[in-house]
């Protein structure tokens, strides 16, 4: 039996230690939140007049004028995380429901079982059970079902890539790029793509066309990458065994367990046609996960107490990543409560006026990805950088939908390299592989997968990617 929740405990000391050499992004945002406040001092003071429009409001281009300075004391940079967390709230509460939901569904063995039956068929050809996982991952990571939990899925992997005779960076790949394929343009990732379109005004899951284009041809070229390196990796006489039914035999999924996967990709179906349909948003979405959290662990016959655990569980795991937004959001409010903010929004337009519209959200990709090496949650960068690039551009004749995606875009292909990220160097740690190999060995796919966010990102400033 394929023990996976021993294996991610296993791997527990090892990601700590790499976690523990790498600066906190809670100390990193602060330091910022630091020296926005001393800014508060410097920056001349100013503000732009603003009009609503559909009762979205919009910055009024050229109309920045000059207010009596307000710089922010010491307690106010407290007051200012208080008050971050607290506008934050609906959103955190909606990331701490995801981890719970989720935590449940695993709880069930469901996930587990199906994926332990693919990787036991001798009976599939290599290249199906390569497209079988990167289209089962990558639905998982675009929906936000599979993140950070990934780490647990990759003793999987490396069965698998070792039944298939290949080596831990295909096992590795085959779980956790293939999912990273997904999550980095996320579909329906409420901690992702929908944090960061409710930071800017839009609906809920917003532009789910060219997003649902894009998500696609991240997973198809993770895919091909994937079958790439299988067929060299032949060429280079390294065979599948004989004996392909090495794998441990665990029990095989039963209709109970698909039953559960049924419900809970019925359940995001319904929320989706919700958001596009009636507007639903981060209330509806919570209700959601807790509705899928009870009724998931109903069929998968948890006691209502195995249930409440696995839920509180599940949400006590990502804490730190739900709290780092009303940290991350903070920094807007003290640069706002200093009416700074829109003096810096106002001097980044300027240099960025003469630029093609379509050169300008380029620019945006670029530096949110830059940015990522520095703060590993995405939750987190989104709430610093939205309320920076919105106002930007809105002046500069960039649609609100291309002004997160452009942040979402450049969060998400540094995720497979970044030094930062703890689910990364967690999943490196359990497989033992080095980072810099690790690197070389992606680079080509990141380098696929850039091409792909600007040409999108391209496509999307031509075509008025909306609804605004």
């Amino acid at each position: 039996m394929i023990n996976i929740k021993s294996a991610s405990e296993g791997v527990s000391t090892a990601s700590t230690s790499s976690k523990q050499e790498i600066k906190s992004p809670y100390v990193f945002l602060f330091i910022i939140l630091l020296i926005a406040a001393a800014a508060t001092w410097i920056i001349p003071a100013g503000v732009f007049d603003r009009e609503m429009r559909d009762g979205i409001s919009f910055v009024v281009n050229g109309s920045l004028h000059a207010v009596p300075q307000n710089g922010v004391h010491p307690l106010g940079v407290f007051t200012a995380i208080a008050s971050g967390l607290q506008s934050s709230a609906p959103i955190i509460f909606l990331i701490l429901f995801t981890g719970g939901a989720l935590a449940v569904l695993e709880s069930t063995g469901a996930i587990h079982q199906a994926l332990n039956g693919i990787a036991r068929s001798t009976k599939l050809n290599d290249y199906v059970v390569v497209a079988i996982f990167g289209l089962i991952f990558g639905v998982l990571g675009t929906t936000g079902v599979v993140v950070n939990a990934v780490v647990a899925f990759v003793p999987i992997g490396l069965l698998v890539a070792r039944s298939l005779g290949l080596n831990p960076f295909f096992g590795v790949s085959l779980v956790y790029l293939t999912c990273a394929s997904g999550f980095n343009v996320a579909l329906t990732n409420p901690v992702t793509t929908g944090l960061t379109q409710r930071l800017a005004q839009l609906p809920l899951f917003s532009g789910f066309g060219l997003r649902g284009i894009t998500s696609a041809l991240f997973i198809l070229a993770c895919i091909a990458f994937l079958m790439i390196y299988m067929r060299k990796c032949r060429k280079n006489g390294e065979k599948r065994p004989e004996l392909t039914d090495s794998i441990a035999a665990d029990e095989k999924a039963t209709t109970r367990h698909w039953l559960i996967l049924a419900f809970a990709s019925g359940t995001l179906v319904t929320f989706i046609y919700g958001a596009m349909t009636m507007k639903w948003g981060e209330l509806e979405m919570t209700a959601m996960f807790v509705f899928m959290a009870i009724v998931a662990g109903m069929i998968g016959k948890l006691s209502a107490s195995e249930i409440a655990n696995s839920f509180l569980g599940g949400c006590s795991r990502i804490v730190s990543g739900a709290l780092i937004v009303g940290m991350a959001r903070a920094i807007s409010i003290v640069l706002d409560n200093g009416h700074i903010l829109d003096p810096i929004v106002g001097h980044l337009a300027d240099l960025l006026a003469p630029l093609h519209p379509a050169m300008a959200a380029i620019g945006m990709y670029l530096s949110a990805a830059l940015m990522h090496f520095a703060i590993s949650s995405g939750s987190g960068e989104s709430a610093l950088l939205i309320p920076i690039y919105v106002p930007i551009g809105d002046m500069i004749g960039l649609t609100r939908q291309v002004v997160v995606h452009a942040v979402l875009f450049g969060e998400g292909i540094v995720n497979c390299i970044n030094p930062t990220s703890g689910v990364l160097m967690g999943v490196l740690a359990v497989a033992g592989i080095p980072f810099g190999k690790w690197v070389k060995f992606v680079a080509p796919l990141i380098a696929v997968w850039m091409v792909i966010c600007v040409v999108v990102l391209i496509v999307g400033v031509e075509m008025k990617w909306g609804p605004f």
